[in-house]
């Protein structure tokens, strides 16, 4: 008799949340290079008018250098994506803290990133839904061409149990998200040398702080499998529908927040760029062919490197067909412009 055929198991990547330990540095994702291909991509999926990141000659005038700049948003999303290397079996990622920016990324440069598991909490128990925890990851991106840092954050991700049964223990205090701004602590963020006044004809007069306006354009969610693939993204909910709530594909936060920094920017038109997220909380999920509205409010302002320094708090909402709009984020953002 022939011999039986060989049995074939499904590749079950991980890790899983009790695959998981404090202190653990997560194998890294490959070094990308974003080069124009990429920042085409991104512009064609999000259309963010980030002015400096779609001239090459405004680009340069600003930052006193030859080179298009890429979008930090995108940045920050090759980031996040080779991040997924510990998120593979994420059910949400709840918020993103302290995302500091410390160098401009021109097109043609290397990001590699490293993930460190910073704390761990397992939630309580419950019969209608399956065990989970929450991870605390801390996350370094560096340019692989002089090993200078990029960007420095830590998210809060929610991951599957490989084994259902198993009690971790871990019940470690991931610590509170500082919503409150403080601008000083910001100024020495600004990029040396660099020159906001090629914009100054872009400025919005009249935007007082504390006042809080209303985009007019609204946007619709497409694409959001291809930015996950863009990004190398593992997390398989972003990318198959079978395993997101009610069979529907759960769209990767931070295409929300590319949307809502597009809307920045058209509010803002004389923004430089984004120098960090103080925090950035994802309150409730999105899917494809939503319709998202962007709140803007100028929380404060000052004076910095000849320009000027701004913390915004952005709030999202999704309408989902006939449904009233519902919150999806609250981001509070720091850029610095003319």
């Amino acid at each position: 008799m022939p011999d039986p055929a060989p049995v074939h198991e499904d590749h079950d990547p991980g890790p899983y949340f009790d695959d998981l330990a404090v202190g653990r540095i997560l194998d890294p994702a490959p070094a990308v290079t974003i080069g124009p291909g990429e920042a085409a991509i991104y512009q064609a999926v999000c259309g963010d008018p980030l002015a400096t990141a779609v001239s090459r000659p405004l680009a340069e005038a600003v930052t006193g250098q030859p080179g298009s700049l890429v979008n930090p948003a995108l940045v920050l999303h090759v980031s996040i994506g080779q991040s997924t290397v510990a998120t593979r079996q994420v059910f949400a990622n709840l918020f993103y803290r302290g995302v500091v920016l410390h160098q401009p990324v021109r097109h043609g440069e290397t990001l590699r990133t490293t993930v460190e598991v910073r704390g761990l909490l397992e939630l309580s128990r419950r019969d209608d839904r399956p065990p989970r925890g929450l991870a605390l990851l801390g996350i370094h991106t560096v340019r692989v061409d002089d090993g200078a840092t990029v960007a420095d954050y830590e998210r809060c991700a929610m991951l599957r149990f490989r084994n259902p049964d198993a009690a971790t223990g871990h019940h470690d205090d991931l610590g509170d998200v500082e919503a409150e701004i403080d601008l000083a602590a910001w100024a020495d963020r600004v990029p040396v040398g660099w020159d906001a006044s090629p914009l100054a004809g872009a400025s919005v007069p009249g935007w007082n702080v504390g006042t809080r306006r209303t985009d007019g354009l609204r946007d619709t969610v497409t694409d959001a499998v291809a930015l996950a693939r863009l990004t190398l993204n593992q997390a398989p909910v972003h990318r198959d529908p079978a395993l997101g709530p009610d069979g529907r594909r759960l769209v990767y936060g931070g295409h929300t927040i590319g949307l809502a920094q597009a809307s920045l920017t058209r509010m803002f038109p004389d923004t430089a760029t984004v120098l960090g997220w103080q925090a950035c909380d994802h309150l409730a999920p999105v899917f494809e062919k939503d319709v998202l509205g962007f709140h803007h409010t100028l929380l404060d302002e000052q004076p910095a490197a000849g320009g000027r320094l701004r913390a915004i708090q952005v709030e999202a909402n999704a309408q989902r067909g006939n449904d009233p709009p519902r919150p999806v984020l609250d981001w509070r953002v720091v850029t610095w412009g003319a």
